[in-house]
C-alpha cells in the first residue's frame, strides 16, 4: 500500500472518515506516519512460557444428596456442620501441565480445546489474573520482552489485556457510553506521550504523526463501535437478564471492545465469538489480524467451533486437551503433523472440529493407516503431548525459546514497558470519572429514585403526623420515634444490596485491568451516595422534628440532621462493606438480616443497657444504632428547654437530684454528658 495515497484518502476528523477505507486501511495508515515519527518499528511484545503449570488440592466430600440445595445461609451451615463427620479426601488437579510455547508478536493465534482443557486457564496464568490461593500452585517461568512477570506485575495490565468469557456490565449505560468511560480510564497514555516519542522524523512527519495519534486519541470511542459492528445499537442500554437492551451478541462485542483501550501490545480473548454469527466473528477476527501484522500486536484467540474461513485467518494455533499441549505451531503445518501421527480429517468436515476432537473418543473417525515409523495411534491428550514434544516444530519453538530476547524487544521493555505506570489516571482524576459515572448511573434509575422519594415522604408524614406534638415527659414514646424512625431511614439502605453485589462483578473485571484503583472506586461509590443520603434526611428528618414537637432550637434540629445523616450514611456504607465481603447475594441477604436483627435488639431501646448481659454488653457498643439513639435523645434532653430544674411545675432538681432532662435520660440507662454527641458523629 502506498503510504502517501492513503494519506490523501484518509481523513482525521472523526472515526468515520478514518474507516472510509475500511480498518485494514486505517491500520496501514496510522501505523507508517507513527512508524515513521518513531523512526522504527512500533512497541510490541513477546511472550515466552516454559514448563508452565498450574494445579489446585480440592478437597472432596462425601455426597449425602444436598449438592442441589440452593445456596442459602441455612443451607450453607447445614452442609458445613454435616459435613464434619463425612469422609473427605483431597484430590490434586492438573490443571496446565507443563505448557510451553512462545507468543510473536505481529501474529494471531488461535487456542482450540473442549471445555476444562485449560484455555481460559492458560489466558488469565499469563494476563496475571488467575485467582491465587493458598490451596494453588503455579510454576514455570513466564517472560515479557525478556522481563519476568513479577517484575511487572502492577503494570501488566497497560499492556497486555485480556478479554473475559463472560459479559458484566452496567445495564443502564449505553453501549457508548461503556466504551467512552473504557477510553477514559485506560486511554490517555498515546496521548500524553505523543510529544515524548513521535521526535524521530522530520519536524513535518512528526507534526503529522502527533495530529494522527491525537485523533485517533480522540475518536478512538467511535473506532471501535464501527470496527466491532455496533453502529445500530451505539444509543442502546447494554441491559442484562432483567433489563432488555442489546442482543447477547452485540453484549459481547462490548465486552470486547471495552478491552480494546491504552496502548496494549498483547491481546488475550476468551471465546469471544459465543453469541456470534459466522458473519460477525469472522469481521472482528479479521480485523484483529490486521491490527496484528500491521501494528505488530500479539494477538491470542481461544474459540469453540469456529468456521474454517475463520481459521483460516489465523498465523498459529494452540491446541490443548487436559491442561497438555498436543500441538502449538503454524496453522499451515497442522494439517501434515497431525497426518503424520495418522489422523485425517474427512471432506466436509470442519478443521477446528476434527482437531478438537482428537484425544477424546471421537478419534477414531479421524484414524488412516498409521506412517511406517509409527507403532500406534496417540489416544490421550498425554500421548499426543508426548507426541508432539518429538516433533521437530516443538524443537523449533525450543530454539526460540533458548536464543536471547533480541535487543530490539529490550529496548521496547525499557522504553515503554518498565516506565509504564500502573494507573493511566492519578487518584484524584479516576476517583471523578468514577463519581461521574456513579452520578449518572443512579440518576438513570428514576423509579428507584422517585419510589423512594415518596416513600420517605409517606413515611414521614406517618410517623409526624401519629406522634403529633408529643409529651417530652413521655420518654417510650419519644424514644420509641427515635428508634423506629432511624431504623427505617438507614435500614433502608439494605435495599441496595443486589445493586451492589451486580456492581463488584463489574469491579473485579475492571479492577483486573486496572482501570483504577480500589481506593478511588470505595471514594466515589461513597460520595455517590451522599446526595440519596441528604435529601431522605432532609424530608424525613424535618417532617418528624418539627411535626412530633422536638425542641424549636436551629442548632438541636441541625444536630439531629447531622446524627440522622451519619447514620443514614454510615449504615448504607456497612452495607457496601458487607456485600464486599459476602460471596453472594444469598449469603448477604441473611447476614443483612442477621445484621438488623442485632441492630434493634441491642439499640438499647428493646433492652435497656443495664439489661443486657454482660457477654453480650460489646454488642451494645458496636451497634451504630444504640450510639444514634444516645445521641439524639441527649440533643434532645440535654436542650435549653428541657435541661431544667422546673418543668410543668415539678421541681427535679429538688425531688431527684438532677435536672429534667438528665431524670429522664437515666430512665433509659442513657448517657448524659453532651460530649456522646460528639463521639456518636465521630
Amino acid at each position: 500500500m502506498e503510504h502517501g495515497t492513503t494519506t490523501k484518502q484518509i481523513g482525521l476528523e472523526s472515526g468515520k472518515t478514518l474507516l472510509a477505507n475500511g480498518p485494514a486501511a486505517m491500520h496501514e495508515f496510522v501505523a507508517s506516519k507513527l512508524e515513521t515519527s518513531l523512526g522504527g518499528e512500533l512497541p510490541q511484545m513477546e511472550v515466552r512460557f516454559t514448563d508452565l503449570s498450574v494445579s489446585a488440592d480440592i478437597t472432596v466430600v462425601e455426597d449425602d444428596g444436598s449438592s442441589s440445595d440452593l445456596p442459602t445461609l441455612w443451607n450453607t451451615v447445614r452442609k458445613s456442620v454435616s459435613g464434619i463427620g463425612r469422609k473427605k479426601q483431597v484430590v490434586h488437579k492438573e490443571i496446565l501441565k507443563n505448557v510451553t510455547g512462545v507468543f510473536r508478536p505481529g501474529t494471531m493465534t488461535l487456542v482450540l480445546g473442549q471445555p476444562g482443557s485449560g484455555k481460559s486457564s492458560l489466558m488469565k496464568v499469563l494476563s496475571g489474573r488467575f485467582p491465587v490461593a493458598k490451596n494453588v500452585t503455579i510454576s514455570g517461568d513466564m517472560t515479557y520482552n525478556g522481563l519476568k512477570q513479577a517484575e511487572i506485575q502492577n503494570q501488566l495490565p497497560q499492556f497486555l489485556s485480556y478479554v473475559p468469557q463472560h459479559d458484566k456490565h452496567f445495564a443502564t449505560l449505553t453501549v457508548r457510553e461503556t466504551l467512552e468511560y473504557a477510553h477514559e480510564f485506560c486511554g490517555g497514555e498515546l496521548k500524553r506521550r505523543a510529544g515524548e516519542l513521535l521526535t524521530q522524523g522530520t519536524p513535518d512527519e512528526n507534526h503529522e504523526a502527533q495530529a494522527v495519534a491525537k485523533a485517533v486519541f480522540d475518536h478512538y470511542p467511535e473506532v471501535v463501535v464501527n470496527q466491532l459492528g455496533l453502529t445500530n445499537c451505539q444509543d442502546t442500554i447494554v441491559g442484562d437478564a432483567l433489563l432488555r437492551g442489546v442482543s447477547g451478541g452485540e453484549r459481547k462485542r462490548v465486552t470486547t471492545g471495552e478491552m480494546e483501550f491504552g496502548m496494549k501490545y498483547m491481546t488475550l480473548m476468551d471465546e469471544i465469538s459465543t453469541g456470534l454469527d459466522s458473519a460477525a466473528t469472522f469481521d472482528i477476527i479479521n480485523t484483529q489480524r490486521s491490527i496484528a501484522h500491521r501494528y505488530h500486536k500479539t494477538v491470542v484467540i481461544a474459540l469453540l467451533q469456529p468456521a474454517p474461513e475463520v481459521v483460516a485467518l489465523f498465523d498459529d494455533l494452540m491446541i490443548l486437551n487436559a491442561g497438555e499441549v498436543m500441538y502449538h505451531g503454524p496453522m499451515s503445518e497442522v494439517e501434515p503433523y497431525f497426518a503424520g501421527l495418522g489422523f485425517a480429517c474427512p471432506q466436509g468436515r470442519d478443521v477446528a472440529d476434527y482437531l478438537m476432537d482428537l484425544g477424546t473418543k471421537q478419534q477414531s473417525q479421524y484414524e488412516v493407516e498409521l506412517p511406517v515409523a509409527n507403532y500406534a495411534h496417540p489416544r490421550d491428550p498425554s500421548e499426543f503431548a508426548r507426541a508432539f514434544r518429538d516433533s521437530h516444530i516443538y524443537q523449533n519453538n525450543l530454539r526460540m525459546l533458548e536464543q536471547p530476547t533480541s535487543d530490539k524487544l529490550k529496548h521496547f521493555a525499557e522504553k515503554h514497558m518498565i516506565p509504564m505506570p500502573a494507573f493511566h489516571q492519578s487518584f484524584q482524576a479516576s476517583a471523578l470519572t468514577l463519581l461521574r459515572r456513579q452520578m449518572f448511573i443512579i440518576g438513570r434509575n428514576k423509579p428507584y429514585i422517585f419510589g423512594r422519594a415518596l416513600m420517605i415522604t409517606v413515611m414521614g408524614l406517618l410517623y409526624a403526623t401519629t406522634f403529633y406534638q408529643f409529651d417530652p415527659t413521655e420518654i417510650q414514646v419519644v424514644m420509641g420515634i427515635i428508634f423506629a424512625g432511624t431504623l427505617f431511614l438507614s435500614l433502608g439502605q439494605a435495599s441496595q444490596l443486589p445493586t451492589f453485589i451486580a456492581a463488584r462483578d463489574i469491579f473485579y473485571k475492571q479492577r483486573g485491568a486496572n482501570f483504577f484503583r480500589t481506593a478511588s472506586y470505595v471514594v466515589a461509590n461513597s460520595i455517590s451516595q451522599l446526595p440519596l443520603c441528604i435529601t431522605e434526611t432532609l424530608i424525613f428528618g424535618t417532617l418528624v422534628y418539627w411535626m412530633c414537637g422536638f425542641v424549636s432550637e436551629v442548632l438541636e434540629f441541625l444536630l439531629f440532621l447531622l446524627v440522622l445523616f451519619m447514620t443514614n450514611f454510615g449504615l448504607g456504607s456497612f452495607f457496601f462493606v458487607l456485600t464486599a465481603a459476602a460471596p453472594d447475594i444469598n449469603i448477604a441477604t441473611p447476614i443483612s438480616m442477621a445484621s438488623t436483627l442485632i441492630f434493634i435488639i441491642f439499640a438499647g431501646f428493646i433492652v435497656t443497657e443495664s439489661q443486657i448481659p454482660s457477654y453480650f454488653i460489646w454488642l451494645y457498643w458496636i451497634t451504630p444504632v444504640s450510639w444514634t439513639l444516645r445521641a439524639l435523645a441527649i440533643i434532645e434532653y440535654r436542650s435549653a428547654a428541657l435541661d431544667v430544674c422546673v418543668y410543668e411545675d415539678i421541681d427535679y432538681c429538688a425531688t431527684e437530684g438532677v435536672t429534667m432532662g438528665t431524670y429522664y435520660l437515666q430512665l433509659f440507662d442513657l448517657k448524659t454528658e453532651k460530649i456522646w454527641i460528639f463521639y456518636c458523629e465521630t
